[in-house]
């Protein structure tokens, strides 16, 4: 059997997923505490991210139509998100608490993200997505870490981390999240 390089892009993204996804689980947590979202999204679903980025340009602006249109071009999206309305218990008030508890006891504000979140979860996310895209540079998968494919996958109901960002993962002659047009 012949398979022409073409033929194995789907699988080829789809292994880097894989492997980007142990680097991010097994990137530091703070305090050893892991409450990371890890998702592999592709097909059908990966359309509805993009057609819906596109939709909320009308309210939100065209950097969304925009990566809308970038991410119709990637074979899969690897989502990475944190679960971060649990404290450490470390009393910092990075979060704008006094104290953990205060923090635990607040409302929680829905958005594009909900919070408040802990900053040592959401320290322990750029840790994450960072081992895993170094890992996606290091084998040649272009990729993006893209902030609105994060917000449109929570609204979808495709993580329930209170902050997730995608990163929309391709292997082509020209990687198609950069150079995108303003």
């Amino acid at each position: 059997m012949i398979r022409r390089e073409e033929e194995l892009r789907s699988d080829a993204v789809k292994i880097s997923a894989m492997l980007m996804a142990i680097s991010a689980r097994t990137a530091p947590k703070s305090k050893g505490i892991d409450d990371l979202e890890i998702v592999y999204v592709d097909g059908g679903d990966k359309d509805r991210i993009a057609d819906k980025m596109i939709e909320l340009a009308k309210e939100k602006g065209e950097g969304w139509k925009r990566d809308g249109e970038s991410l119709k071009k990637a074979e899969g999206i690897l989502i990475i998100g944190v679960k971060g309305d649990k404290s450490l218990g470390l009393n910092c008030s990075a979060c704008g608490f006094k104290d953990c508890k205060e923090f635990e006891k607040a409302k929680r504000v829905r958005g594009d993200y909900d919070g408040p979140n802990c900053i040592f979860k959401v320290l322990d996310l750029g840790i994450a997505l960072g081992s895993a895209v170094k890992l996606a540079s290091v084998i040649n998968v272009d990729n993006r870490i893209i902030y609105r494919i994060g917000v449109v996958a929570k609204m979808l109901g495709l993580t329930n981390s209170s902050v997730a960002l995608g990163i929309p993962l391709s292997c082509t002659g020209k990687n198609p999240f950069f150079d995108r047009k303003r």
